[in-house]
């Protein structure tokens, strides 16, 4: 059943339209992704449908009593008070007694002797009781278990995914038909994400969002809608598939163009032809070509693709930054704890966590901007760093966008080569128009895509990107995925972006709380996995009915087959060999010397050192379960 259906939707602001004469129905129980690039009108679309602002024209059927719920992309940084404050503040004005009321019966409960308070509380529960607005608390309370937060916390000492987390709550308090979500995954750990899709996936409940993380728009759309120069394309199908369907339409698109423009060039040569011909043209083929000009002339071709070039700086030496058991707390609360590594030439490195749990303080120490508590980070030679800040703070506010790539010359230099300001900015699809600017017009996305024009005039061989990907639209992504892979320098990237992570970087660095820090080989997954491992808890026993008391249960006996016995002789040799061999090459790894080898490759070697590890567990637990048939 359609909840809402729009027909022949415009709008326009100064520029072509973003939206012209666009269709859009949604479905109950649909999960919808609105997917296009950054400027194209997503968030314009969302405002409409929000009814923060009215479309310039369309017909709209909608079921009544329709209730839209909306979660923007940034935090508000006004909102004061709890937590219950702030999602009951979604139901309206009876909610503020309710509010009141629970902070009262708080405050009573440290000062249970007040008369005053109980004087005010007995007010508000006739009040409360007179509007029968009880069953707002439960409403509040319900909505906060569900999304896990605790009612009593201040909103501003919650952290940026928790913050998000408490929105979401608020956004739902009204029981939406549609929910809309701009970039949700902006701000929020690889753990919030996958909270909030299993959380999406089993809402009851509309769902239109827009967003560029990969992994979470596969885990949870369950239909795409493209909107490319002002039209509307619904894909019901998964995000692969659409990938292809996409691809396949902009290639026929494109030969249809081209049969058109072949056959109005060919128009044009008849029209212009001699005299004689023009005595005799046939009018009705001429009001052809008018109206075949016409369609030429309104015809929206695709925006390029953004052209991002590294300007690569001079080779750094094999070591780039050495660290030697560092350590780092802020208030009280470690953040690194005894932390030893390399990082080599060539390395590309994620770095992953909780929120607060200290990745940009790790990329400080990492790059001697902070100096550790204990312990000592020693840099190569020729380290060229350029740095990508999550918070856009390189950004002058007062400059125009030309101004903050290059404010003293209207020429810039990469490799090598000389070029104007206007053409670089064109290669990350700014206009001379949108260049010349304030950077106060700019969207999230396009200051993401400012920041790397700047950031890649830069010539380095050490790149520093936190949260890169925030506000950029997919095609770019993936296109900043491949300048990256390209890149013969060294990377440390912080990201929430999984498909970003294991696309990209070649080991991770995990923040795991406590001060506790773990390397993994490649992305993030298998840093997920041990993350999902240790919360599982197993279930504890019901108080009501304790489980009888039960003996150990023993192995049962049986004889062992000839290859368990064989393989019991054999063990303690394997488990000898394979601990001498894990001995020798940590005492070669622990040497100056082994890393003054460039035939040695330290990645390799690392992980060979985990998997006798592993091996040698195994071996140990063969040889026991054996030996306990055997006895």
């Amino acid at each position: 059943m359609s909840l809402i259906s729009y027909r022949n939707l415009s709008i326009s602001f100064s520029g072509p339209k973003l939206l012209d004469d666009a269709a859009l129905t949604l479905d109950k129980r649909e999960r919808v992704c609105l997917i296009g690039r950054n400027g194209e009108g997503k968030s314009t679309l969302l405002r409409i449908l929000s009814g923060e602002i009215e479309a310039d024209k369309g017909e709209i059927e909608q079921i009544p009593d329709l209730r839209v719920a909306k979660l923007d992309q940034e935090v508000p940084a006004e909102i004061e008070g709890t937590v219950f404050d702030l999602v009951a503040s979604g139901l309206g004005p009876d909610a503020a007694i309710v509010a009141e009321y629970h902070q009262l019966t708080h405050a009573y409960a440290e000062d249970p002797g007040n008369e005053a308070l109980a004087a005010k509380l007995d007010t508000l529960q006739a009040e409360i009781d007179r509007k029968d607005a009880w069953t707002l608390e439960h409403k509040v309370e319900n909505i906060l278990d569900r999304v896990e937060l605790d009612g009593d916390s201040r909103f501003d000492s919650l952290s940026g995914g928790n913050k998000r987390r408490a929105l979401l709550a608020r956004a739902l308090i009204t029981d939406p038909h549609i929910l809309l979500l701009d970039e949700p995954t902006n701000h929020l750990d690889i753990p919030g994400i996958q909270w909030l899709e299993e959380f999406l996936r089993k809402a009851d409940i509309t769902l239109l969002f827009v967003s560029h993380d990969r992994a979470f728009i596969r885990r949870v759309a369950n239909r795409i809608l493209d909107l490319d120069r002002g039209g509307l394309t619904s894909f019901n199908c998964d995000y692969d598939t659409y990938l292809t369907r996409k691809s396949e339409l902009l290639s026929a698109q494109a030969k249809q163009q081209a049969v058109f423009d072949k056959k109005l060039a060919e128009e044009e040569v008849w029209i212009r032809k001699g005299i004689q011909a023009r005595r005799t043209r046939n009018e009705g083929r001429v009001r052809a070509l008018f109206k075949m000009r016409e369609e030429r002339a309104q015809r929206r071709n695709q925006q390029g693709k953004s052209q991002l070039q590294l300007n690569e700086g001079q080779l750094s030496g094999r070591k780039v930054i050495q660290v030697d058991d560092i350590s780092y707390q802020w208030d009280d609360k470690p953040l690194i704890g005894n932390f030893s590594t390399t990082i080599w030439r060539g390395d590309k490195i994620g770095i992953v966590g909780l929120n607060g749990s200290g990745k940009t303080t790790l990329l400080n120490l990492l790059l001697k901007q902070l100096e550790p508590h204990s312990g000592s980070v020693t840099h190569g030679t020729k380290l060229e760093v350029a740095y990508f800040d999550q918070h856009r703070a390189q950004l002058d506010e007062s400059l125009s966008v030309m101004e903050n790539v290059s404010p003293y010359s209207d020429t810039v230099t990469i490799n090598g080569q000389q070029r104007h300001i206007l053409t670089y900015l064109q290669d990350f699809l700014f206009t001379p128009h949108a260049a010349r600017s304030p950077i106060t017009k700019l969207s999230g996305g396009e200051r993401a895509r400012l920041l790397l024009a700047r950031l890649f005039l830069q010539p380095a061989n050490v790149l520093v990107l936190d949260e890169p990907t925030n506000d950029l639209d997919i095609e770019t992504v993936e296109l900043l995925e491949e300048r990256l892979l390209d890149f013969d320098g060294t990377l440390l990237l912080v990201s929430h972006d999984r498909s970003f992570l294991d696309n990209v970087v070649t080991s991770t660095i995990a923040l795991e709380g406590g001060g506790q820090i773990a390397e993994y080989v490649g992305g993030c997954e298998e840093w997920l996995k041990r993350y999902e491992a240790r919360q599982k808890k197993p279930e504890a026993p019901k108080a009501s009915s304790p489980p009888p008391k039960t003996e150990p249960a023993k192995p049962q006996k049986r004889k062992l087959l000839n290859k368990e016995r064989e393989a019991l002789k054999t063990l303690p040799g394997r488990i000898e060999q394979l601990e001498n061999e894990h001995a020798a090459l940590s005492a070669q790894m622990a040497t100056n010397e082994y890393y003054q080898d460039p035939k040695n490759d330290p990645a390799k070697d690392a992980a060979r050192l985990e998997a006798l590890e592993t091996e040698t567990l195994a071996a140990y637990e063969q040889w026991e379960a054996l030996s306990a048939l055997e006895s």
